[in-house]
């Protein structure tokens, strides 16, 4: 798989909101990492990343991380090594073994949700519960209809359906202006493309995914409170699904989801909703830190724990 924030589009968007961008390659590893602040300090931070086809080339990454966070006087390179030579289970020891150490928290979910679109459409049909299946085949007769588009005009569908979101849950979405960014950078691009369900010929539902070379990752998506009960939101993923199928990609991510023994998480019901689609669970190491300027980055650890302390 090809993780989406480690593409040129992702990069090339980054570089849209004005934050300085490192691309560095070499034998059996790349890497994309953002320069960012925290009170540390300045931070590289490299999302899935960096990629690796093995340990050596691991560790040649890691040394080219490094030299950009001298050169840029970071404190500290932060890192999520999904694609690195080893196994998420065996990251503890690996990673402890080159000097990183788990970060406060992670930046990216640790468990992720995979479809893969192998063989025919009907076969990923197959794997979905019977519900979502019949929903998929049968909304239009409902009056319910589906479009894509890369128009970022657009995007403000889907911002109108999470500003209702939010006031019913009474949680903080992403800021307008960001994706809005998003909209204009990645949409024209062909690297993202806003999916929205109809009745009628207004907006029900609107679902934003990103696509890389083999992997297309849902990443937002909202509805209309008012036609709650046509589950627009479940035939809309399937189309999504569908149209990545048909552009030849493999994989469909459908971001984060909640640890199987915690029935109380947060996203407990968002991770029900992702698994009755098929699929598999996959696990990756968390997000790491490797620290440069070491006793900036030993102040910025105790400063933190203080503060949680206080709390």
């Amino acid at each position: 798989m090809e993780y989406f924030l480690q593409t040129p589009a992702w990069a090339s968007f980054q570089r849209s909101l004005g934050r300085t961008v490192h691309e560095e390659s070499g034998p059996g590893w790349r890497f994309l990492a953002v320069e960012e602040k925290n009170p540390a300090g300045k931070v590289i931070y490299t999302p899935y990343g960096p990629v690796a086809d093995s340990l050596e080339a691991f560790d040649e990454a890691l040394g080219a991380l490094v030299a950009i966070a001298r050169r840029s006087r970071a404190v500290f390179v932060r890192m999520e090594p999904v694609t690195a030579g080893f196994e998420a289970t065996e990251a503890g020891a690996i990673l402890r073994g080159r000097g990183l150490q788990p970060a406060p928290s992670n930046q990216q979910p640790e468990l992720s949700w995979i479809v893969d679109l192998d063989g025919d459409f009907k076969d990923v049909l197959a794997g979905m519960k019977p519900t979502n299946r019949n929903l998929y085949r049968n909304i239009h007769k409902k009056g319910v209809t589906f479009r894509s588009s890369q128009d970022p005009e657009d995007i403000s569908v889907l911002l109108n359906f999470l500003h209702m979101t939010a006031a019913r849950n009474g949680f903080k979405p992403q800021s307008d202006d960001y994706l809005d960014s998003v909209a204009r950078s990645l949409m024209p691009a062909g690297a993202a493309t806003l999916f929205i369900a109809e009745l009628g010929g207004e907006p029900i539902a609107a679902a934003l995914a990103y696509d890389s070379v083999d992997t297309r990752t849902y990443a937002h998506a909202a509805l209309d409170d008012t036609h709650r009960k046509l589950s627009a939101g479940i035939p809309l993923l399937v189309t999504l699904m569908a149209d990545a199928k048909d552009k030849g990609l493999k994989h469909v991510d459908l971001w984060g989801v909640a640890p199987e023994d915690e029935p109380d998480h947060k996203w407990a019901g968002f991770t029900a909703f992702k698994k009755s689609f098929g699929g598999r669970e996959i696990a990756y190491p968390g997000t790491w830190d490797l620290p440069v300027n070491k006793f900036r980055y030993g102040a910025y650890q105790v400063a933190r724990k203080l503060r949680e302390k206080l709390r």
